[in-house]
């Protein structure tokens, strides 16, 4: 009767803390999923293993890859502590060499542009080369708080995405919030917390692009933020100062942050972009996030931790 009771308490585990967990719900890739030294090296080989990206930005979205070839050479070197393979974070179109499969600039323009983001998406995924293709990922430019002031959002943005994935069933669409923008602060605040709650919602993936840049490594929250990282007392209110240049000269350079291009911006926006890029990709591939139910701390709570568990109740008296 106690091992009965104990497989149950087992199998409750895996529901609340398994891979479902990853799935069920949606995935929100905010500041909180910066952290680059927490994704397990196997989650980081699974994305490489099993995603199949594209990616259509302009200036702003670069951010992500920039950020993302600066981080190979910063991991190589053990930054932010990391040991890893060499070249565990490369990338480039098709993945040859065990690299991430990322087409950069798969498709022109950014998501402001309607309806072309729509048609450029749709004749990329029914060209047969790009048959492999399972994420497709789209950046703003500075159109968000426009297209919610004009009421287009939905019918230009959040409808097409979710007709996208009833049409393409096998790909993950990723949506994103817009980068912040000090000049249009109210309508850019509004349109993103409408593309959040609307991802909240409905069970979808987010980027937060937004949030990311709103927030210093330490987790301190700017609230009234330009995208090249300087903050204001208000939305009239002076200048105080820019957080990303700040943090830079307090720490070091190439051990804690790393320099590279970023356009708008500064190096250590690309940096953090990167980081939650990653951490996007090891949950596309399964991983769940940091977990106590992770027994043999391989980043994923599986049917290997649900042995070790029953093996050690059934070992019990």
């Amino acid at each position: 009767m106690k091992h009965n009771l104990q497989w149950v308490a087992v199998v409750a585990v895996l529901v609340v803390f398994g891979p479902l967990a990853a799935f069920g719900g949606p995935i929100l890739i905010d500041h909180a999923c910066t952290d680059i030294a927490k994704i397990p090296e196997s989650a980081i080989a699974q994305a490489k293993a099993t995603l199949h990206i594209a990616y259509g930005h302009t200036s702003h979205g670069s951010q992500l890859t920039s950020g993302m070839t600066g981080l190979v050479a910063f991991a190589d070197r053990g930054g932010k502590g990391l040991a890893l393979p060499t070249n565990a974070f490369a990338w480039k179109r098709g993945g040859a060499g065990g690299t991430l499969d990322l087409h950069d600039g798969a498709m022109s323009g950014d998501v402001g542009y309607y309806p072309d983001w729509v048609n450029y998406t749709r004749a990329y995924l029914n060209d047969r080369q790009n048959a492999k293709v399972n994420v497709v990922l789209w950046s703003w430019c500075g159109q968000v708080g426009s297209k919610y002031s004009n009421n287009r959002l939905f019918t230009e943005y959040l409808d097409p995405m979710s007709q996208l994935e009833q049409d393409y069933p096998h790909v993950t669409f990723v949506y994103m919030t817009g980068h912040v923008d000090h000049s249009d602060d109210a309508n850019n605040k509004a349109a993103n917390q409408v593309i959040r709650d609307y991802c909240r919602a409905n069970g979808k993936v987010l980027y937060d692009f937004a949030d990311i840049e709103s927030h210093d490594p330490d987790g301190v929250y700017y609230a009234f933020p330009n995208d090249n990282c300087d903050y204001y007392a208000s939305r009239t209110g002076a200048k105080l100062g820019n957080w990303a240049q700040a943090w830079q000269n307090s720490h070091t350079l190439n051990v804690d942050w790393y320099s590279c291009d970023s356009a708008h911006s500064e190096p250590l926006n690309a940096n953090r972009k990167a980081y939650a890029a990653w951490w996007l990709f090891a949950r596309l591939a399964g991983w769940s996030g940091p977990q106590t139910g992770d027994l043999n701390a391989d980043g994923f709570v599986d049917l290997l931790d649900l042995a070790i568990l029953s093996r050690h109740w059934l070992q019990e008296p």
